[in-house]
């Protein structure tokens, strides 16, 4: 009986992989070079591939590389009337929504459409409106864990959102289960999402921005205040792969012109996210 058909051997799919390579791998590298030379045979799909080589760039990630950052979050005042929160709650399309006591600071809860359309319907009958009786407890974690370790908490608490919080203890934004998710399997779009060109450069408000490596020269020279040449290459992917010389891993880093960069997200063929920090403006 083949060795490729399911019940052959027993073998798993990695097992019989390894076997044809002539050896197991010895670290992270060696396991993916096993699995797109098997994509290259067509032993699975590229997408397959992707979402394997996503598994790998979580394990790489930490939350502030992903995290919405504070002054993008959608809030809701714990103190607002039901008529000052719905249009709010209608308007974003969330169905979640960090509630605050005065200030982004002060993260006391997290409220579900859903149950905000419970409160609306029991108002209509005359029951006091109190935001307090239906939020739910907020979960916090720091900007530096590891996404893959995040969403191990998540699938244990059943949560789907957290408050990131800074190294001050401050709100620094917010990470849901579908940004996690979406680094593994892509962008996940669904009723709500509008359809719109991705930001190229999303500033994160410490000096630090994540950039699309397909953002062109131009534009990244234009909002970074740098002065890299268009002549050779259009975008800042391509600028950053002829210096390094080679096709950069997630999590390389290197520094240009005191511009730092580092790679966030890439897979076999090419480059996707980029964390850069520019050069400090110079003094007066």
């Amino acid at each position: 009986m083949s060795e490729d058909t399911p019940d052959g051997s027993g073998r798993t799919l990695m097992e019989r992989l390894v076997s044809a390579m002539g050896g197991g791998p010895r670290d992270r590298d060696e396991v993916l070079a096993i699995l797109r030379d098997a994509e290259t045979r067509e032993l699975f799909d590229a997408d397959t591939l992707s979402m394997v080589e996503g598994v790998f760039q979580v394990i790489e990630m930490r939350v502030r590389d992903i995290m919405i950052p504070r002054g993008q979050m959608v809030v809701l005042e714990q103190a607002a009337t039901l008529a000052e929160l719905l249009p709010l709650v209608i308007e974003s399309g969330h169905s979640r929504f960090p509630v605050i006591d005065e200030d982004k600071d002060n993260v006391v809860g997290v409220l579900l459409a859903k149950d905000l359309l419970k409160l609306s319907a029991e108002a209509e009958e005359g029951a006091p409106f109190r935001v307090a009786d239906v939020m739910r407890p907020p979960t916090f974690t720091p900007e530096t864990k590891r996404l893959n370790v995040l969403l191990k908490e998540f699938r244990s608490t059943r949560s789907h959102m957290a408050i990131v919080l800074d190294e001050y203890g401050g709100t620094g934004g917010l990470v849901t289960i579908e940004d996690v998710l979406e680094e593994i399997v892509g962008e996940i779009d669904d009723e709500h999402d509008v359809e719109e060109e991705d930001v190229a450069i999303r500033a994160h408000g410490d000096g630090r921005y994540s950039v699309r490596a397909l953002t062109p020269i131009d534009e990244f020279n234009e909002r970074l205040g740098t002065a890299f040449s268009t002549e050779e290459f259009d975008t800042i992917g391509g600028l950053l792969m002829q210096h390094i010389g080679h096709m950069p891993k997630t999590g390389e880093s290197v520094e240009i012109d005191h511009c730092h960069f580092r790679v966030l997200a890439a897979d076999s063929r090419r480059l996707h996210l980029l964390q850069v920090v520019p050069p400090a403006p110079s003094g007066d």
